[in-house]
């Protein structure tokens, strides 16, 4: 193997080619940098804005390492949309292209978590009910067909991987499978066709293998490791990293969960000790009935009486369970596994909470649903990702929002990375920029004349405003609300008003909304949270995007409160460090809905003048992408009838294609 076959730019541009891309000045960049990092040993954070083919950008230099070095690559992804892309479209493209470079065709995987894939065990056998005892979902209810569903696409799916499979509910994916706690091992009776095992056969086997955040932070907490041996991570999204580590470190104890554990583990355990969970947690319920919703900064009185009861019952419990002779009957031994996962569970919860760190932020919370909860979650995840994850592996992180106030430095302390001492925790930021020309193609308008949003809702001020902006761009608009309770007041209020289709989130699968959105140059999509950063919708069809206020978590959310107090505590600015960063982060990555192709055209629109007005206001600004920048509503109108006025028709809706099955390839021998 001569050094030009392995020459990054040669393996670059066969790699775009196979796409049908054009090298880009920034896809370049971002390979050799990420190459650069990866001989080097030093983290590397870049900013790749929409545009640049970032996934080329670092797949190219992870395969050629990954085959040269024989040392496993791992991409970690936030979204599903981003998982599949890489399996289905980039990574099977790459590597007909670059296998005659290299000593071998590269093999990749995808691998999830265990409770992604479904069960044979509990397909075949049934599920355990509140008791324990194994019983079948009748077919004729809702829940029963969605169920029996599951059950045929069993006999026919290769991968059985929850993302492929017929929509079902959570109810019904719970009934067909298991956590990694509950999960019989080899002593399931179906453990050699089980999916999760072949999935994860499959990624031991593969140069590249794809996984998700969740997954990663478990991998890298978690004593058991879930990924093969490697010594490289691409982090894709990876603004999305510290709240998927978070989410994955949280915790939550809950009244019915004892009740639960105690009544599926009567058949297994001595009924004393699972009277006496089951007591503890109706004792729980009492004291947290008594206890306001908001922060626990000290554990004490009857909550506390009623934690630790429910540990010590939970502990009795566990070790009935190691007491009792194991079960040969599969049945009975999967119930088993369950209802002792449960037990251990609720023992690791309550214990956490009574013996709670300074490192750790609990709350008692009220559900819509099922009452009340303790939650309990790390005040930072910095130190654990710096031991975890960046300590003996080589980290590449990109995303199109890195950069907060124009720096990097917020989300790489938020990750644990730190320029001192520590060698592992060295870094350095890379901006490669987009191929876009943002201050030609697009318009940041502030209503600096509207009054500051203000609780219960959106004023109809703002609501006048949004229906002049809809009527100059024509529709052509995706208007992201802070609250579900404005969007639904804002679709109520303008449906009547405006020649125009409204969709709003909530009333189809969004999938399907989108899809019409992109359709239909006269219409609205209106909605939330997962639109903030899950539309791409190129072309003519989206030219506005409003925003209704800045994206400030709420004030007495008590993880930001905690945290927000603990910055201000080590010296610094908690409101900037945390609020302030959020809500960078979500302007960002709404504002990134706008422009997606070289011929986009189109304003980000924000109704909330805090904007142009407030301190904060340029550090703000300054993480969004560089717009042409107006407060002059005059202005911003007339530029968008002329850009409604010269819109082409909107681009054709690509259809989604199917899943394939998990194309990693056996090794060579020469590598086994």
């Amino acid at each position: 193997m001569t050094r030009d076959d392995l020459s990054l730019r040669r393996l670059l541009r066969s790699a775009v080619d196979a796409v049908g891309g054009i090298e880009r000045p920034g896809q370049v960049a971002m390979a050799e940098a990420a190459a650069a990092a990866i001989d080097s040993g030093e983290h590397l954070l870049v900013q790749a804005g929409t545009g640049t083919g970032k996934s080329l950008a670092y797949l190219v230099p992870a395969i050629r390492h990954a085959v040269s070095a024989d040392d496993p690559v791992v991409i970690a992804t936030a979204t599903i949309a981003l998982q599949g892309q890489l399996v289905d479209r980039d990574l099977p493209r790459l590597a007909d292209a670059l296998e005659p470079h290299l000593e071998r065709r590269p093999a990749f995987a995808i691998l999830k978590g265990r409770a992604n894939y479904i069960c044979l065990h509990r397909v075949r056998d049934g599920v355990p009910n509140e008791q324990g005892v194994l019983v079948d979902v009748p077919p004729t209810t809702p829940l029963g067909r969605e169920v029996r569903r599951l059950h045929e696409w069993a006999d026919t799916t290769e991968t059985g991987d929850r993302d492929e499979a017929p929509g079902t509910g959570e109810r019904a994916w719970a009934q067909v499978s298991v956590s990694a706690r509950e999960c019989l091992g080899s002593r399931c009776r179906y453990s050699r066709e089980c999916f999760a095992e072949r999935a994860r056969d499959h990624a031991r086997q593969a140069d590249v293998v794809v996984t998700n955040h969740t997954l990663l932070a478990i991998d890298a907490l978690d004593e058991a490791p879930v990924l093969p041996e490697h010594g490289v991570v691409i982090v894709d999204e990876a603004h999305e990293l510290v709240a998927r580590v978070t989410g994955a470190a949280t915790q939550e104890l809950a009244p019915a969960m004892a009740e639960r554990a105690a009544a599926r583990s009567r058949r297994h355990i001595e009924a004393r000790l699972a009277e006496v969970l089951d007591f503890a947690g109706d004792e729980l319920g009492k004291a947290m009935a008594e206890v306001p919703a908001g922060e626990i900064r000290q554990l004490a009185g009857p909550l506390r009486a009623a934690i630790v009861a429910v540990r010590d019952a939970a502990h009795e419990a566990a070790a009935g369970f190691a007491g009792e002779r194991e079960q040969s009957d599969g049945d009975d031994e999967a119930a088993r596994r369950q209802a002792r996962a449960l037990v251990e569970e609720v023992f690791a919860v309550a214990a956490r909470l009574v013996d709670l760190s300074a490192d750790d932020v609990a709350w008692l919370a009220e559900r819509d649903r099922g009452g009340k909860v303790v939650r309990v979650a790390p005040l930072s995840v910095a130190s654990m990702l710096s031991d975890a994850l960046f300590k003996d592996r080589t980290v590449v992180l990109t995303s199109a929002t890195l950069q907060l106030g124009g720096e990097f430095d917020i989300v790489a302390r938020s990750m644990g990375l730190e320029n001192g001492p520590d060698e592992h925790r060295a870094w350095r930021g890379l901006d490669v920029g987009s191929p876009f020309d943002y201050r030609r193609q697009g318009i940041l308008y502030v209503a600096r004349r509207l009054p500051r949003p203000s609780p219960p809702g959106i004023s109809p001020a703002a609501l006048d405003e949004l229906a002049d902006l809809i009527n100059a761009a024509g529709g052509r608009t995706l208007a992201l609300f802070a609250s579900t309770r404005n969007a639904e007041t804002a679709v109520a209020a303008l449906r009547e008003r405006l020649d125009v289709s409204i969709l709003c989130q909530g009333d189809e699968p969004l999938v399907e909304l989108v899809r019409r959105f992109a359709e239909d140059a006269r219409s609205c999509l209106f909605g939330t949270v997962s639109l903030w950063q899950g539309v791409d919708v190129p072309g003519s069809a989206c030219q506005l995007v409003v925003i209704d206020k800045l994206p400030f978590p709420p004030p007495d959310d008590p993880l930001v409160a905690a945290r927000t107090r603990a910055a201000d505590e080590s010296g610094g600015n908690g409101f900037m460090s945390v609020s302030a960063a959020h809500a960078a982060l979500l302007l960002a990555q709404g504002s990134g809905r706008l422009i997606r192709s070289l011929d986009d055209r189109g304003v980000v629109a924000v109704l909330d003048p805090r904007l142009a007005t407030a301190r904060y206001a340029g550090f703000l600004r300054a993480s969004l992408p560089p717009f042409w920048f107006t407060t002059d509503p005059a202005q911003v109108r007339r530029s968008l009838a002329a850009i409604d006025a010269s819109a082409p028709p909107p681009l054709p809706v690509r259809e989604r294609a199917p899943r394939a099955a998990s194309p990693a390839a056996r090794r060579s021998s020469s590598r086994s």
